[in-house]
């Protein structure tokens, strides 16, 4: 562990300063180039003592270039025209100047800010040109061809630069998208759950009412001789009625503004049929069928069996381009399976709601009664919906 961690950091390490290193080592074997050829015809003149100083100085502002990136390259450039009045020959003569050059040209060329990577190519043109002409040897193609070659260095620079801006720009749009699925993703669980609860105060709030008005009619049969008997009943369906004011607020605060009021009772399986007719209507064939001896579930897992079906009927026709279908119901004493598989291009990627995120409902459903959801590619093909719904003993 420690070995590999070693590792890692000398990794980072030469990630970080590998271009230091090759300054460094270009500034090195000019000083050995100058110092082995000053015989040369096209050497420096001017003295070792100040020749070497000298080439050190133009690569010192490169190695300070993470903190100012554009004044080190540029004073390279600055320092290596005003030494080429000194000595024309002194720029041009060491091989690792020339590569330190082009370095420097890369470097502005890749600048984040654009406008002082098109001033750092002036600035290498102008330099280059100059030290060309204080150069005593200079040839007139020259002029051109040594400010072209640091151009195109500046050029590889500029158009690395670009690509990393893609890169960084479509990475930024994948992480907002994904923000962007995540924060709809919640919305949508958000509503589901909401509508759930809608549901199910629908549901108990019926039943409340039920119990009141039951309560009711008992207390008006009885005899006025049983006066505590009377007062207890009365107790009672005083208590379910401000139960039931109190589910309604409830209720019209869980309404978002623009939701129709529901005057109908949720729908159950009982209401399949109707369903699988709309579906048939609507262009999608659709069989049902039955495993096991039906039974009445309580109302909440009833409606949440129906909504269930409805999705992915719905996943089935609007998305997954099925034209047929095939529902099924499988009772077990405890529980109760439903599957949804068509024929479609097996995506479940878009779902009802057209976002995506319909088959949430599904799972938060389920999840309300610890049961079990899945849905995917058929192996036959197709996209098949699964869920399980566990049903207490005492829903029979």
């Amino acid at each position: 562990m420690q070995y590999v961690q070693r590792v890692s950091r000398i990794g980072q390490f030469a990630r970080r300063y590998w271009l230091d290193a090759v300054v460094v080592a270009l500034v090195i074997g000019a000083a050995v180039e100058v110092v082995l050829r000053q015989d040369a015809e096209t050497a420096p003149r001017t003295t070792l003592w100040f020749v070497l100083p000298a080439i050190g100085v133009l690569a010192i502002p490169l190695v300070a270039r993470r903190g100012h990136p554009f004044a080190a390259a540029a004073a390279f450039w600055l320092g290596a025209a005003g030494l080429s009045f000194v000595d024309g020959r002194l720029v041009t003569f060491p091989a690792g100047v020339f590569l330190v050059g082009m370095a420097a040209s890369f470097l502005l060329g890749s600048l984040r800010e654009a406008r002082r990577a098109w001033v750092g190519l002036v600035i290498v043109l102008g330099s280059a040109a100059i030290i060309v002409y204080n150069q005593p040897t200079h040839a007139t193609s020259t002029f051109f061809f040594i400010p072209a070659l640091f151009g195109i260095s500046w050029l590889a620079g500029f158009a690395l630069h670009s690509r990393e801006e893609q890169a960084e720009a479509a990475e930024a749009r994948a992480a907002q998208a994904e923000l962007d699925r995540e924060l709809a993703a919640r919305i949508a669980v958000a509503e589901e759950r909401a509508r759930i609860a809608r549901e199910l105060h629908d549901i108990v709030a019926h039943a409340v009412s039920v119990m009141v008005l039951q309560v009711g009619a008992v207390r008006h049969k009885l005899p006025g001789s049983l006066e505590e008997e009377l007062d207890a009943l009365q107790r009672v369906e005083r208590t379910g009625r401000a139960a039931l004011a109190e589910m309604r607020r409830l209720l019209d605060a869980m309404r978002r503004e623009g939701d129709d009021v529901e005057l109908g009772p949720q729908p159950g399986l009982d209401a399949l049929g109707s369903l699988l007719d709309d579906v048939g209507r609507a262009g999608l064939a659709v069989e049902l069928h039955v495993d096991g001896d039906a039974f009445p579930l309580p109302r909440a897992a009833d409606v949440s069996a129906y909504r269930i079906v409805q999705e992915g009927l719905t996943n089935a026709l609007k998305h997954a381009r099925g034209t047929r279908a095939d529902v099924t119901l499988r009772y077990a004493p405890d529980e109760l399976g439903i599957e949804v598989l068509d024929d479609g291009a097996g995506t479940g990627a878009t779902t009802s709601n057209g976002q995506g995120y319909g088959l949430v409902g599904v799972r938060e459903r389920v999840k309300i009664y610890g049961g079990e959801m899945s849905a995917g590619v058929a192996p036959g093909g197709g996209f098949l919906l699964s869920a399980r719904l566990p049903i207490g003993g005492d829903s029979r």
